[in-house]
């Protein structure tokens, strides 16, 4: 399954969009069942990234920096752009703005591993991304859109993600690190769960597609408007992500994990939100779901691309130790 791994995952994007379209009504089933998929997936991430490497990621300056300037400079620039472009409609505008302003903090340690890049780069920086998010999303959305619409954004919602998606996974890997140091039973353990990545990343696609293709209903025009929005900024992160990278002078595998973070939303924490607003804005939710299709394609298609434009024994990237993603990447 490593070796078709993206062969995998398309296929579970497109079984996804068959159940969710053959069977709506098993939408919101679905949908909670979103959160225990994403966080066992997490798990078994987590579970392969050893804690005391991760303590050493939190003296990794150069790429804590580099991902807040990523995400809370150079995102919201290219957002500012887009913006005059984006279609009249305020629930439409919101939408987009909630969902591109907010960096993911679970599934693109994923993505990125599976592309080669630092995992554990990504978990230390999770925590300052949450933060960060929570503190300046609406102050981003105060500029954007004036007062009115700054209060829609609460800390609730993203407590909570951290707390299922990163903190309670985190815990149950350290402690399973911890059995398998001192048991040989923890350690096959270990080893059988690592060997489940593949398939728990494609039902969590899987998951993720069903569960939100019933909720676009007949809101197909919106839709149609902001996928090139969602398009464009998956292609200018990507070479704005590399931009940074060399800039910061990282790695090979510290620059794709920088690459992914600042292309990856928060989609699955700010949707909701989008599902809380008044009537008169529910199309914002629309939009967020619509990014969240959009994107997981996208993480498709970078975890095939990102290493060709940033190889590991490129010229001028300097080595950063041996890749700790939680698979191999696409064999070629």
């Amino acid at each position: 399954m490593e070796r078709h791994q993206v062969a995998v995952y398309v296929g579970a994007l497109v079984a996804g969009g068959l159940v969710g379209r053959a069977a709506p009504g098993a939408g919101p089933g679905l949908e909670h069942a979103l959160d225990p998929v994403l966080a066992l997936l997490l798990y078994v991430t987590f579970l392969q990234v050893p804690a005391a490497d991760l303590l050493r990621s939190l003296r990794a300056g150069r790429f804590l920096t580099a991902t807040l300037v990523a995400n809370f400079v150079v995102v919201p620039l290219v957002v500012a752009v887009m913006f005059p472009f984006l279609p009249a409609d305020q629930a439409v505008r919101l939408g987009v703005l909630l969902v591109l302003l907010a960096p993911c903090v679970d599934y693109v340690i994923v993505f990125s591993g599976l592309a080669g890049g630092s995992s554990r780069r990504l978990l230390a920086a999770t925590p300052l991304l949450l933060l960060a998010q929570m503190i300046l999303l609406p102050l981003f959305l105060h500029l954007f859109m004036g007062s009115g619409l700054a209060d829609v954004v609460e800390a609730g919602p993203f407590i909570e993600a951290f707390l299922v998606l990163i903190v309670i996974p985190l815990a149950l890997a350290w402690l399973t690190q911890a059995w398998a140091a001192r048991r040989a039973a923890g350690r096959k353990a270990a080893d059988a769960m690592g060997t489940t990545m593949v398939p728990l990343m494609a039902a969590t696609l899987l998951t993720v597609v069903a569960s939100q293709v019933p909720q676009l209903g007949d809101s197909l025009a919106d839709v149609g408007r902001v996928v090139p929005f969602y398009l464009l900024f998956l292609l200018v992160m990507a070479f704005a992500g590399l931009a940074l990278a060399r800039l910061f002078r990282l790695g090979a595998h510290d620059g794709r994990a920088l690459v992914f973070t600042g292309a990856t939303r928060n989609s699955l924490v700010v949707l909701p939100l989008a599902l809380a607003l008044p009537d008169a804005l529910a199309v914002a939710a629309v939009v967020v779901v619509t990014q969240t299709l959009v994107e997981v394609i996208g993480m498709v298609v970078y975890v095939r691309t990102i290493p060709l434009l940033l190889p590991a024994a490129g010229a001028g990237a300097p080595a950063d130790g041996q890749r700790d993603g939680p698979a191999r990447p696409p064999r070629r």
